[in-house]
């Protein structure tokens, strides 16, 4: 090789590979998302991303990394002239080319180093920037169309998609990248490198039959065979991979649920319900597990074999034409490193089989969390109207999902300063009107409309974010009342000790009792001055003495405010002036209450 002009020589070579690079690339990779399942649902992700509408910068990392890539193929074919010439070197005794050719090596090493930094850099950028939007877009579809909550009325409603926001797109963009660089390293290397051998390759005599240039085809037939059969062996890994995401996930979930509800199985002593539970779900995790390293033997045992076997093909062919003086030893030694260059490119797809097959798992997983959201937010709901100071609700129909009918012909006016309080046996749709009011419930007919002012709906449960107290106390809205205000109310619903603890950041919802938790949120309510306040069971953990406290204080802090409670106990009557009886199959009475 002309080491003089090896700088140009390079330069020109990287701009035509480079082009027909760039323009291949987006052939297939617009191929693949019209022809193949697995593609569509890559270009789902990937298209939104690379959109330059959006942003020029993802298509601008992505050209350097390819730049990088082609690059690197370029350093490897002048890798392997440099071991021509440098075995040459020892095989002449030339010591000065000896010397020069370990310089140049240094060089290349020196290049090979610093391209391979600079490409970890930029393919952990694009990493990072693809995670960040991928998970906004998906987060964001999670959470404006409800389907963290929705999701449960769908029929198919996918399993842990807090795995699939958190693990599977981290998967995803990794193994995207590395895939695709892989790919297209390896179709480089094979287009470069068996040029290489057709120089480099001679006869080969097999059955009497005298075969041109064996060399190419000896690599290309052996890799072929090999790789559908490597194809077949490891096809099986896809579903495994799956599985294994799967039923991890599973079992993570039970062992949250043994901390979310740790006081509950305390007290029945359910520690062996438990166990059994989590040996369970682990034991499938284990099994899964076993059936992917038995798998994973079979195809990794098939690779390691055909890999070895193809070090010494080189030789074999070489070999003879170096003893009858035909080839250089530096020729021998850049033929075994072509060879090994084109063999490893080809066998890339095969050996990337099982990666790409965990790749189809968190493909599938993510998108079943994108189909879920979308049908989630695709589901019909009861949209309430806001305008004027009444709640009023029209001729209401509540249904559950199979069809049955829970509240018919609903028809109620609430005037600023009335309360109203819903009651009826178990199971007869007190909870469920509330979902209606609250735009959550998809089965119901009818017309709602809401005053133009706030509404805070508070819930048996109440829940407290993450972060300090006084955050808790403005949820959802971000902190805005002073501190004597915030204070106030804390004192008001009993729980003036919190006062001085309003920035301490920790998870509330286990610092405090279920029946503090009730207050607090009362308290929520005084800071927001709500036009309309939906309690569903919001003093269940709360005693008599300070239920009557916390309805007065709604009544006399908030005079113009409606209140409509869900509500058992008897002693709720006192507080309200009208109460709906909910019967039971759609039938419903109205009645008033004498305060």
């Amino acid at each position: 090789m002309n080491w003089n002009n090896v700088i140009w020589d390079s330069l020109m070579w990287l701009l035509q590979a480079y082009i027909m690079t760039v323009a291949a690339f987006a052939v297939v990779v617009v191929l693949l998302a019209r022809f193949t399942r697995w593609g569509r649902q890559f270009w789902r992700f990937a298209a939104p991303y690379f959109n330059p509408r959006r942003s020029l910068k993802p298509l601008s990392i992505l050209a350097v990394l390819m730049l990088s890539t082609v690059f690197a193929v370029r350093v490897t074919v002048l890798f392997s002239y440099w071991y021509n010439d440098f075995y040459d070197s020892i095989q002449n005794l030339d010591e000065s080319a000896f010397w020069r050719f370990l310089g140049v090596f240094a060089i290349l090493a020196t290049v090979h180093v610093s391209r391979a930094l600079i490409d970890f850099l930029i393919g952990q950028t694009l990493d990072i920037d693809w995670r960040t939007w991928l998970n906004h877009h998906l987060v964001d579809g999670w959470l404006d169309g409800r389907a963290y909550y929705r999701d449960r009325f769908l029929e198919d409603a996918i399993d842990n998609p807090d795995q699939r926001i958190q693990t599977d797109i981290t998967n995803f963009v990794t193994t995207s990248r590395t895939l695709s660089m892989g790919a297209v390293t390896a179709v480089l290397s094979i287009v470069s490198f068996t040029g290489i051998l057709w120089d480099l390759s001679g006869p080969m005599t097999v059955f009497g039959v005298e075969i041109s240039r064996a060399m190419i085809f000896l690599v290309y037939i052996y890799v072929l065979v090999t790789t559908a059969v490597a194809f077949w062996i490891g096809r099986p890994l896809i579903k495994l991979n799956f599985l294994n995401e799967k039923l991890g996930a599973n079992f993570r979930y039970a062992l949250i649920r043994v901390k979310e509800y740790g006081e509950s199985i305390a007290f029945y002593r359910g520690e062996d319900v438990e166990r059994r539970t989590l040996a369970g779900r682990f034991a499938e995790v284990i099994r899964n597990m076993w059936n992917i390293v038995f798998r994973t033997l079979k195809f990794s045992g098939w690779n390691l074999s055909v890999n070895q076997t193809a070090v010494i093909f080189p030789f074999l062919v070489q070999g003879p034409r170096l003893f009858a003086g035909q080839v250089s030893l530096g020729d021998v030694m850049q033929t075994s490193q072509a060879f090994g260059q084109v063999h490893d490119s080809l066998s890339f797809f095969r050996e990337s089989y099982d990666d790409f097959a965990s790749f189809r798992a968190t493909l599938i997983r993510l998108n079943g969390l994108a189909n879920d959201n979308q049908h989630a937010a695709e589901l019909p709901i009861l949209k309430t109207g806001k305008g004027g100071d009444d709640l009023e609700i029209s001729n209401l129909d509540v249904r559950v999902p199979s069809g049955e009918v829970l509240i018919e012909g609903l028809d109620l006016i609430v005037k600023p300063g009335e309360s109203l309080l819903v009651s009826g046996p178990s199971g007869s749709g007190k909870t469920t009107l509330l979902r209606t009011l609250a735009d959550l419930w998809p089965y119901a007919t009818g017309t709602v409309s809401r005053p133009a002012g706030e509404a805070i709906f508070l819930s048996q449960r109440p829940y407290l974010p993450l972060g300090s107290l006084r955050t808790a106390l403005a949820y959802p809205k971000e902190p805005s009342a002073v501190d004597d205000t915030v204070r106030d109310a804390l004192a008001k619903v009993a729980l003036g000790n919190l006062g001085d603890r309003l920035d301490e950041v920790a998870d509330w919802s286990r610092i405090l009792s279920p029946g503090e938790q009730q207050r607090l949120s009362f308290a929520r309510v005084l800071i927001a001055r709500p036009a309309v306040v939906f309690l569903d069971e919001a003093t269940s953990a709360i005693d008599e003495g300070l239920e009557f406290s916390l309805y007065t204080l709604l009544g006399s802090e908030l005079p113009g405010s409606i209140v409509l409670s869900v509500g058992h106990r008897s002693t709720l009557n006192q507080f309200h002036s009208r109460r709906v009886e909910l019967e039971g199959e759609g039938r419903w009475s109205e009645s008033e209450l004498v305060r």
